[in-house]
C-alpha cells in the first residue's frame, strides 16, 4: 500500500516557511506558484525533510525555470513534442543566458497576467449525478476572473432532481437538462446553446483556477489554433489508487511550458499512431465555436457513456488531420480529484482504454491513416506484454494491468458492433 503524498501550493511572492513532513505522509509534493498560477513542481521525499526556507528556494528556482522560460520568452523554451526520435520535429535549443539576463521575471509574468480579455468564452460543465462533486466544480467556477460570458451545466440523463437543485443554488448559471445519455451528446447540446467565441469544457470532479479562463484564452492569440488544453493537477493524493493513478498515468503528468501541435508534429507521427492523447485533457479544453462547423461535432460513440473515453482527442485529431493547430498552455489550471478506491481507478482505466482503442478504429475508418492500426495491433500489445513481464515476472506493482488489457479487448469488440452506425455518422 502506497502512502498519501501531502499537496500544497506554495506562493513565492509571500514569505517562505520551513517544511516538515506530517504525520502519515510518505512526502510533500509541492506546487511552486507566483500569484497564485503554478509554475513547477517537486516531490519531496521523507528523507529530504524537513527543509528550511533557503533549501525550499534552491528548489524553487530550478523547478520554475523552464515555466518561467516558456511564458516569457516563448519558442527557446517550448516544450519537447511527443514524436518519435527518429523524426523529431525541430526545436530551438533553450537559451538560458536569455533568462538570466532578464529582470525581476516574476514581476513580468505579473503583468503579462493582467492584460485584458479579448475573447468572449462560454463553459459547459456535463454531468451526470454526482451533485456533491459539482457544487464544489461550481463555487470555483463563479469566482473566475475575468468572468465568463455564460456558465452552462447539462445535465445528462439524471436519476433525480438533485443536480437541478444545485444549480438552483448559482442563479448566474443556466441549467440545461438532456435525458440522452452520452457525455459526447451532452457536450454537442453544451455547443448549441453558446454564445461565446470559444467554448470551454470542464468536468464536474475538478475545481479550477481563479485565472483558468485567462489561461485558456493566451493559447488563441494564433489564428491557426483551433483548441487549446491546459494543465491537471491533483487536488489531493490521499489514497493509493490517488497515488497510483499521479504516478502511474502520463495523462497526469502535464509539464509547465507551452506547446503547439500542428503539422509537423502531426505528420512526423502519422506511420506510428499520432499521439493526440498527449495534448491535453477534456477536462481542461477549449476550442473556438467556429471548428465544430469545419471538422464536426463531437463523435457520439465515444466518450463517457458510449465506448469509455477518448471522444476529446479524435476531436484534436480531426483538427490536425485538416491543418489547424492544437495548443497546450500551461497557465490554465485545474485541479481533479483522481478516483478513491483502487476499484473505481480500475473501472476508469478499462473505461480510459476502451475508448482509446475505439478511437484509433474510427480514426482510421474516417483517414484511412495506417499509424492507428499500428498502434492498435503491433504498438500497444508489446507494451502490454512488457508490462505483464515486469508485474509477473519482476513482481512490479500494476494494479490496473488487467482492467487496461480487458479495455483493449472491449474496445475493438465495441467499434466492430458499432462499425455501422460508425460508418453511417461520417459519410
Amino acid at each position: 500500500m502506497q502512502a498519501p503524498w501531502k499537496v500544497i501550493q506554495l506562493e513565492l511572492s509571500q514569505k517562505i516557511s520551513p517544511l516538515t513532513l506530517p504525520d502519515g505522509y510518505q512526502g510533500i509534493l509541492v506546487f511552486f506558484c507566483w500569484q497564485g498560477i503554478p509554475l513547477g513542481d517537486r516531490e519531496i521525499s521523507a528523507s529530504e525533510l524537513p527543509l528550511s526556507a533557503a533549501a525550499i528556494l534552491n528548489l524553487a528556482v530550478k523547478a520554475i525555470s523552464f515555466g518561467v522560460g516558456s511564458q516569457l520568452l516563448g519558442a527557446s523554451f517550448a516544450g519537447k513534442l511527443p514524436v518519435d526520435r527518429l523524426h523529431q520535429c525541430p526545436n530551438p535549443l533553450t537559451d538560458w543566458k536569455q533568462l538570466q539576463q532578464l529582470e525581476q521575471p516574476l514581476y513580468a509574468l505579473k503583468a503579462r497576467w493582467q492584460q485584458p480579455a479579448t475573447l468572449s468564452v462560454s463553459v459547459v460543465v456535463c454531468t451526470r449525478d454526482r451533485p456533491e462533486q459539482l457544487k464544489k466544480c461550481l463555487r470555483s467556477l463563479c469566482v473566475l476572473a475575468p468572468s465568463p460570458l455564460e456558465i452552462l451545466v447539462i445535465d445528462n440523463a439524471p436519476s433525480s432532481d438533485a443536480t437541478r437543485q444545485i444549480v438552483s443554488q448559482f442563479p448566474q448559471l443556466k441549467y440545461i437538462l438532456e435525458a440522452n445519455p452520452g457525455l459526447s451528446i451532452a457536450r454537442n447540446t453544451g455547443i448549441g446553446h453558446c454564445r461565446g467565441d470559444i467554448i470551454a469544457f470542464t468536468d464536474d470532479d475538478v475545481e479550477v483556477h481563479p485565472q483558468w479562463i485567462f489561461g485558456l484564452e493566451q493559447g488563441f492569440k494564433e489564428p491557426e489554433v483551433m483548441a487549446v488544453t491546459g494543465l491537471m493537477l491533483p487536488a489531493e493524493l490521499e489514497t493509493p489508487a490517488q497515488v497510483a493513478f499521479y504516478q502511474g498515468s502520463n495523462s497526469s503528468r502535464w509539464e509547465y511550458q507551452h506547446l503547439i501541435f500542428g503539422r509537423k508534429f502531426f505528420a512526423a507521427m502519422l506511420s506510428k499512431g499520432v499521439p493526440v492523447w498527449r495534448i491535453g485533457a477534456g477536462a481542461n479544453m477549449a476550442f473556438r465555436s467556429q471548428v465544430f462547423q469545419l471538422v464536426g461535432s463531437f463523435n457520439q460513440m465515444l466518450g463517457a457513456g458510449a465506448a469509455g473515453c477518448s471522444e476529446d482527442s479524435e476531436m484534436w485529431y480531426r483538427i490536425l488531420a485538416q491543418g489547424w493547430q492544437c495548443r497546450y498552455e500551461p497557465t490554465a489550471v485545474i485541479f481533479h480529484y483522481h478516483r478513491h478506491n483502487l476499484k473505481s481507478l480500475q473501472q476508469q482505466m478499462y473505461q480510459y482504454m476502451r475508448g482509446h482503442i475505439a478511437a484509433l478504429l474510427v480514426q482510421f475508418n474516417r483517414y484511412q491513416h495506417w499509424g492507428n492500426l499500428r498502434r492498435t495491433l503491433i504498438a500497444l500489445p508489446r507494451y502490454y506484454l512488457k508490462r505483464a513481464f515486469g508485474k509477473y515476472i519482476r513482481g512490479d506493482c500494476q494494479p490496473t494491468l488487467e482492467s487496461e488489457v480487458a479495455g483493449c479487448l472491449a474496445g475493438v469488440k465495441y467499434y466492430w458492433q458499432n462499425k455501422d452506425y460508425i460508418a453511417g455518422e461520417e459519410k
